[in-house]
């Protein structure tokens, strides 16, 4: 395909049936500020290295859908004051005009498909948010999860969104929500939420052969692979709600909207919870990475 370019480790590793994972670049280029953003984007790869599969950042880069980038390519996203931020709807404009991008979770869902990638690991999904019944206010994540056959890693979804209308939603679109050693679905910085999970899988081969078998069955559609971040790095959950309800609170009365709410929100929130908050971030992008692979390791072996 013209318009796309994957990367000589990405395409010898697909060729020689080695476990390929999808990373997206929203948290680069969006999620978190300079350098902690290029440190961990080149962390995180080497996280999934480490565990015996092959990183795969992706990214359109000057009209072309990146499979695994460099490390030039990396502190370009990360450096960078405007890299414009793609979902489905943004990638055929942002190609045909040659522009750079960094890739949400639906974004990277589909260039990973197009790539043959089944793995994917990133921070939290998207979902609905809250008073989504008067704004339809509903992330691409979730329709794209329901049409496209990727696994994804995720610490759940972050708090300042309605968890509860998520996980409807979802069920709705017939994707399953397995928790990882847990029953309860994580919110992103805890391991709390007052959610449960579809079910709970002890074992990364577990998932790996359940993740087979819904696509054996022609079962078409993405899988939720919930990881709670690690309890040591958990920030306390009454602490994150009250600073979101703070955020959402500013949010409102500054009339932000839209795909201007999170990045606001997050920010705001980094500010209430003095820097703790990216730490979570970053660790527990790290655990999804680790997952991942290790998910990727056992489809390749099943």
């Amino acid at each position: 395909m013209k318009h796309l370019n994957i990367s000589e480790e990405v395409s010898d590793a697909l060729s020689n049936r080695k476990p390929v994972i999808a990373l997206e670049s929203t948290i680069i280029s969006h999620g978190m500020p300079y350098p902690q953003n290029y440190e961990t984007a080149i962390e995180v790869e080497n996280t999934v290295r480490d565990s015996r599969a092959i990183p795969a950042t992706i990214a359109i880069i000057k009209g072309i859908i990146k499979i695994g980038l460099d490390k030039n390519e990396v502190e370009f996203l990360s450096a960078e004051k405007n890299i414009l931020k793609a979902s489905r709807r943004d990638i055929p404009v942002i190609i045909s005009q040659k522009l750079s991008a960094a890739t949400t979770v639906s974004a990277t869902m589909i260039c990973a498909k197009l790539a043959g990638l089944k793995i994917f690991a990133t921070g939290g999904i998207g979902g609905v948010h809250r008073n989504a019944q008067n704004t339809f206010d509903i992330s691409a994540d979730l329709t794209e999860l329901a049409q496209t056959n990727i696994a994804v890693i995720s610490a759940g979804v972050k708090s300042i969104l309605d968890i509860g209308l998520t996980l409807e939603y979802l069920e709705t679109m017939g994707v399953p929500v397995i928790g990882y050693k847990t029953e309860e679905f994580p919110a992103f910085y805890t391991r709390e939420s007052g959610f449960k999970v579809n079910y709970k899988i002890d074992s990364a081969k577990e998932i790996a052969e359940m993740i087979k078998t819904k696509w054996e069955l022609g079962l078409n559609g993405g899988v939720i692979i919930a990881n709670p971040i690690p309890e040591e790095f958990s920030m306390d959950k009454n602490t994150i709600d009250n600073a979101i309800e703070e955020a959402l609170k500013e949010a409102d009365e500054k009339g932000i909207k839209g795909k201007d709410v999170t990045p606001f929100l997050l920010s705001h929130i980094k500010k209430l919870t003095e820097g703790k908050s990216l730490e979570s971030n970053i660790k527990l992008v790290l655990n999804n990475a680790k997952l991942a692979a290790e998910i990727g390791v056992g489809l390749e072996d099943s």
